[in-house]
């Protein structure tokens, strides 16, 4: 398959190049775009041949339900037939975040394939901020599916050179419309069951969300499921091609076991880095270590995160040492992508 790679301004969009690329989704064709959150691999959301395409080009395992994305709320017609209290709740919540980066998760219209749900009588909905994203889902005036645009367990891509790394010769179009502004996927908001519970975190926080229903708990990131609800809940995700190992506790003592370990690698012939903050750098080596920001700036570190795990392909690690992120706000979000990414492997100091 030949790719397209088109460049798109997002200060000023090409809407000829658009209504193209929107074409095209009709058609049954897959375009990646960027989104606030991370690039995302879109198909027509009721093709149910062209989301099939999504799973093959990305190997996703078909147990993965898609999240569809919309422009307008029109659009939810095709897509959900919500209970009375769900109504309420994608209103209260839709006012507040969309568009922006929350997912909702609803029961689904009977007429949604089942391939993009996995099944499931419920389906993720989100009204991406992105103008690009937006752009693209009215020219093609189709919900449009998509997942990350990236091979099922790297890290998913927040600049176009990830996607076209991963998915060139997979897909018809690229749009590279420069670097994600939050990084991270978005928020998953279960609001089928009762309290709503987070089956994903994201920028849009718990506190964020409890400001709009005072109800609100969180699933266990660290808890695996038969049969996910959300992207992100089952498997191995965010991956590079090194074994990464998390360590949590106090600064001087998580930077004592690092070095220690760094020398233990070092010894056995291993190519070994650390994932560190800004103000942790010192600890260490510079050039065996990248800085995800500063922890007191955790939106710069959510940003930051999938560009480093990917340098660490780039570099060719061969393990990474990475230092715990307060789980706290945006922090649990990038932990909960860190653990998914080191395969589970925490250890507390």
């Amino acid at each position: 398959m030949k790719t397209e790679i088109i460049k798109v301004d997002p200060e000023n969009i090409d809407e000829k190049i658009m209504k193209y690329c929107g074409e095209k989704i009709r058609e049954g064709k897959l375009v990646c775009f960027p989104t606030e959150t991370v690039y995302g691999l879109g198909a027509n959301a009721l093709d149910e041949k062209a989301i099939e395409g999504i799973f093959t080009a990305k190997g996703r395992p078909q147990d993965n339900p898609l999240i569809v994305h919309i422009a307008g709320y029109d659009m939810l017609d095709d897509i959900v037939k919500t209970t009375q209290r769900e109504e309420i709740l994608l209103r209260k919540l839709s006012d507040r975040f969309w568009p922006g980066p929350l997912t909702l998760i609803v029961t689904k219209d009977e007429s949604m394939s089942d391939v993009v749900t996995s099944g499931l009588n419920t389906v993720g909905v989100r009204y991406p901020s992105n103008s690009i994203a937006q752009t693209l889902i009215n020219y093609a005036n189709v919900p449009i599916a998509a997942p990350s645009a990236n091979i099922s367990g790297k890290p998913s891509p927040t600049k176009a050179s990830h996607v076209i790394q991963d998915l060139t010769g997979k897909v018809d179009i690229i749009i590279d419309g420069g670097p994600c502004q939050v990084g991270l996927e978005s928020t998953v908001l279960d609001i089928v069951s009762w309290p709503p519970i987070i089956l994903r975190p994201g920028a849009v926080t718990q506190e964020d969300i409890s400001e709009v229903v005072i109800e609100v708990s969180e699933h266990g990131w660290q808890k695996e499921v038969d049969k996910p609800r959300s992207p992100g809940m089952k498997y191995k995700h965010y991956a590079p091609n090194a074994k990464i190992t998390i360590y949590k506790g106090e600064e001087s003592k998580v930077a004592s076991r690092i070095k220690e370990e760094l020398k233990n690698a070092n010894n056995l012939g291993l190519n070994a880095f650390v994932l560190a903050s800004e103000e942790t750098l010192c600890y260490y080596n510079k050039e065996k270590a990248l800085s995800l920001g500063s922890r007191y700036n955790p939106l710069e570190q959510a940003s930051r995160l999938y560009d480093c795990l990917r340098k660490f392909d780039e570099l060719k690690a061969d393990v990474v040492f990475a230092e715990a992120i307060e789980n706290k706000g945006v922090g649990d979000a990038i932990m909960n992508r860190l653990y998914r990414a080191a395969g589970g492997r925490l250890i507390s100091i």
